[in-house]
């Protein structure tokens, strides 16, 4: 199988961590677990820094501040009711995918946001990948039901590939 993942990075720290196989591993575990196939579809990812992160949530969402991932679907997938699954997309052909969308990545904000859960950055990262490739989907957390079906949805698709509830506590 080819990789459907595009990636951009323009930060070079990215490479230490294999962001494209960490893009590649998650986004194929988010599309299966949704019963899409991987071979009709395309997505691009930029690893880049909080100045470049800031400046496009700045851009996009009117917030001049950096956060960890961001993303921007081709089209508007979202359910009319809360709680309800969005609309899947319809798959393209190989050689003329359906491109879902853009997601971008700070490499800052998610390793200090891994420093200070005690996480592995990798396991954070993964999380913050099948988060963006969602809301590409159409999922979104603006409605509580939304949200609710979100964040069960990531939890599933993370046990899938061993990695543990991100959203559980430990005392």
């Amino acid at each position: 199988m080819d990789d459907f993942v595009d990636i951009v990075l323009e930060d070079p720290r990215w490479e230490s961590l294999s962001l494209d196989a960490l893009a590649q591993r998650a986004a194929g575990a988010t599309l299966a677990h949704l019963n899409l196939p991987q071979s009709g579809f395309s997505l691009c990812v930029m690893g880049c820094d909080d100045a470049r992160i800031s400046a496009l949530n700045a851009d996009f969402r009117g917030k001049p501040a950096p956060t960890n991932v961001l993303s921007w679907p081709s089209q508007e997938r979202g359910a009319a009711k809360a709680g309800d699954l969005p609309t899947p997309p319809r798959a393209g052909t190989p050689d003329d995918p359906e491109h879902l969308g853009d997601i971008a990545i700070s490499y800052d904000t998610c390793l200090n946001e891994a420093r200070s859960a005690n996480k592995l950055p990798e396991h954070h990262i993964t999380h913050l990948m099948i988060h963006g490739v969602l809301h590409l989907l159409g999922f979104d957390h603006i409605r509580d039901a939304d949200g609710d079906l979100m964040e069960a949805t990531e939890i599933s698709i993370l046990a899938g590939l061993g990695i543990e509830n991100p959203y559980q506590t430990h005392d």
